[in-house]
């Protein structure tokens, strides 16, 4: 099977993906349940052949399309589908309509890529062998929906097995428009959330003396961070703390009892994550207590790394260079800071995630805004794409598999 036969088909799609895109950014949602979303996404895909699931704890659906030549291996196909709690300032005729509520991380595009490549493949379903799940998942931002859908059995369970692999794309406005990234190995650091709380004496803010003043045991602990850090921690397995909010005091005359401070920490390894868990909060705790203070460390477990198998990269590649030319696809030297939940699914299906630079076609991609910005913006021309690219992912590997 051809892939340029699946980017015609899927060029074809063009209006189509560009009405599902553009509904969901209209009305974005939020969170594990969004039921606006589901109920597009299960209209538009209607007229499918197509198996669908629902689980208890989520609004996520796992659409099955079992090929019509015979027994082969699963594939998964995965797309989010939840928005961000944050304003837009786009001034497309199709902006959020819920104030307070973006499609900022491009969700909204994945949707309508995936569902774009349901179209093209359920198109030639009888020469399938073997069996699709398009994976429509809500709760990424944050709120570990894949964790929700895994632990649910859509993606596979007691009745039947996980899918052989396992693919998802994610767009990048800020990046060479219709190119594909990836990479082998960790492409997504492990993310997780940092509370420090510093217990000190309040008094009057022109007797210190009479005090435990927290304030500047806070600012010591976030420079300690960075010095240990910075020293104890290989700069070839990368970490990063960041203490992004300091809160403390209510007058300027007044030391508080307490400060606290809430960051995050990325890591691209389970050893540097375990082990930060355990020595910041020895760290603090030991820098509040020399000064006659005491603080106590909480940290909320985040996303874990997000690992590429080389031979899915390889896939990727491959399905690349044949779809769309040989300079369309890009091996990205580093990973990035930034985090993704498909990582719960790679932990337990190999396959990969990639990117698709959705700046508009003669921009400086240097210059766009990127995700997670209110005036962050797609070229929709790269939708098609995208679709066939999911697509060409699928048959590539029911027909040769890792080969």
């Amino acid at each position: 099977m051809s892939v340029l036969d699946l980017a015609a088909d899927a060029a074809v799609l063009f209006d189509r993906l560009v009405a599902l895109r553009r509904s969901i950014h209209a009305e974005p949602e939020i969170g594990l349940h969004t039921p606006r979303t589901r109920d597009k996404i299960r209209k538009a895909l209607a007229h499918l052949p197509l198996e669908w699931r629902e689980g208890p704890s989520t609004t996520g659906l796992v659409a099955t399309l079992k090929g019509g030549a015979g027994d082969g291996p699963c594939v998964l196909l995965r797309g989010d589908m939840d928005a961000l709690p944050m304003p837009e300032e786009t001034g497309l005729d199709f902006a959020s309509t819920i104030p307070g509520v973006m499609h900022a991380c491009g969700h909204d595009a994945h949707v309508a890529m995936l569902g774009g490549a349901a179209e093209v493949l359920a198109g030639r379903a009888d020469r399938l062998r073997g069996e699709v799940r398009f994976m429509f998942q809500p709760g990424e931002e944050g709120y570990h929906g894949a964790r929700f859908m895994l632990d649910d059995g859509l993606l596979g369970g007691a009745d039947r097995p996980l899918p052989d692999a396992a693919f998802a794309l994610h767009v990048m406005p800020n990046a060479p428009h219709g190119i594909v990234g990836g990479r082998a190995g960790p492409l997504l650091a492990a993310a997780d959330q940092l509370q420090i709380t510093v217990a000190g004496r309040g008094g009057h803010a022109s007797m210190p003396h009479d005090t435990l003043d927290p304030v500047p045991i806070a600012c010591e602990i976030v420079s300690a961070i960075q010095t240990m850090i910075a020293r104890r921690f290989s700069v070839f397995d990368p970490v990063v703390v960041t203490i992004a909010k300091i809160e403390s005091g209510t007058a300027h005359n007044v030391i508080p009892d307490t400060a606290r401070m809430t960051g995050t920490i990325r890591t691209l390894s389970a050893a540097n994550r375990a082990r930060l868990k355990e020595e910041l909060p020895l760290l603090a705790a030991g820098i509040a207590k020399a000064h006659g203070l005491a603080a106590e460390v909480h940290i909320l477990e985040g996303f874990p790394v997000t690992v590429c198998d080389p031979q899915a990269v390889d896939l990727g590649e491959k399905v690349a260079r044949e779809m769309f030319g040989e300079q369309s696809f890009l091996r990205l030297a580093d990973p990035i800071m930034g985090a993704e939940d498909f990582a719960y699914v790679l932990e337990k299906v190999p396959g990969a995630m990639f990117f698709l630079g959705v700046s508009r076609a003669g921009e400086d991609w240097r210059q766009c805004c990127g995700i997670h910005s209110t005036r962050m913006m797609v070229d929709e021309s790269v939708l098609p794409q995208g679709a066939a690219f999911l697509a060409g992912l699928a048959t590539t590997f029911l027909e040769r598999g890792w080969g």
